[in-house]
């Protein structure tokens, strides 16, 4: 119901990799992979840190488990600091090798990875994604919407006070992005509580669903939420949010910021909140982000990055605009 979170891995220094390798092994086995999936898991992390020992700096590796059409998955996003890489097409060839060696790497974890994708930029970096599903072909029905999320605990956590959940409904699907006060297991137990209220409600009405969650987490420490609900009949979008979640819509020409009303949900919210409505024709996609992410975010430097996998995008504002002092979520989402 909850975003399960990534873990984040310390991934700068060699004598890490080995115990990065075995603590995701024993996470896929244990989550039910089969033999043959994790043994490409297994390749896909060696090919992975092998890169990152040889021309990274600043490595972490983000893993988590999910569910989509497609089934049960396990991704990982490798973020590092090193120089870019100039040709990315160029070098996800097979026998290609920057450093004379085989150089059969990129080209390896793109073909064992059921999706796969890579953003890099001169001087700032890469970001590499490789998913890989439990079932050996996994099916994906046509989707009116995607939507993809990174959810990362504080440091020294181990559960994130972040979360969000997502229910579709007979014409679109609508969306809970919320921070419990604070972190750890109280502000987890706040968003867990805060996403069964959500899921449970029956209303549309992104206000009203947050007037029903208010009244359910009373005996928590509290949240901070964002409600969205989209229509693929209408083709709007329709929001309302409590707190200091940012969120920011995105079209072909323009984009619009989100300005949530004050208070707590769970505490006190303002009786004056009403929907904000947005037409999909204008805004095709959103993204929402916790408070762990700096509020004065900015795509304008990371050039064509919209273009990429939901998970590379929030991949990017994390490594570039993380406060590195709380929780971070941020959540991309898309109409299609």
């Amino acid at each position: 119901m909850v975003k399960s979170h990534y873990r984040s891995f310390r991934a700068d220094d060699r004598s890490y990799f080995a115990l990065i390798k075995k603590d995701v092994h024993a996470t896929v086995v244990t989550a039910g992979f089969d033999e043959v999936k994790v043994g490409k898991i297994d390749i896909v992390l060696s090919e992975i840190t092998s890169n990152l020992s040889k021309y990274a700096k600043g490595g972490e590796l983000l893993v988590g488990l999910g569910r989509d059409t497609g089934g049960q998955y396990v991704e990982i996003a490798c973020i590092d600091r090193g120089p870019g890489i100039p040709d990315v097409s160029r070098v996800l060839a097979d026998g290609y090798s920057s450093a004379s060696t085989l150089g059969h790497g990129l080209g390896s974890i793109k073909r064992l990875s059921d999706q796969f994708d890579i953003y890099s930029l001169k001087d700032w970096g890469t970001i590499l994604l490789s998913r890989i599903y439990s079932d050996d072909q996994p099916t994906f029905r046509k989707k009116k919407f995607d939507c993809q999320g990174l959810n990362v605990p504080k440091s020294g956590e181990t559960v994130s006070g972040d979360g969000f959940c997502l229910k579709e409904t007979k014409d679109g699907f609508r969306i809970l992005v919320a921070d419990g006060l604070g972190h750890g297991v109280d502000a987890n137990e706040a968003v867990r509580k805060a996403c069964e209220a959500f899921m449970a409600c029956t209303e549309e009405s992104p206000t009203e669903i947050i007037r029903s969650m208010h009244s359910q987490i009373r005996k928590t420490r509290g949240a901070v939420g964002l409600v969205i609900n989209y229509d693929t009949k209408a083709r709007q979008w329709k929001m309302a949010g409590v707190g200091n979640i940012a969120a920011r819509w995105i079209g072909a020409s323009n984009t619009r910021n989100y300005i949530s009303y004050n208070g707590i949900i769970g505490y006190n919210i303002p009786g004056t909140m009403n929907d904000q409505v947005l037409s999909q024709e204008e805004f095709t996609r959103f993204i929402a982000c916790s408070d762990g992410v700096r509020s004065r975010w900015d795509l304008l430097k990371l050039p064509n990055l919209l273009q990429h996998h939901g998970i590379i995008i929030a991949s990017a504002l994390y490594k570039e605009f993380s406060r590195g002092t709380d929780d971070v979520s941020v959540v991309v989402c898309k109409s299609m």
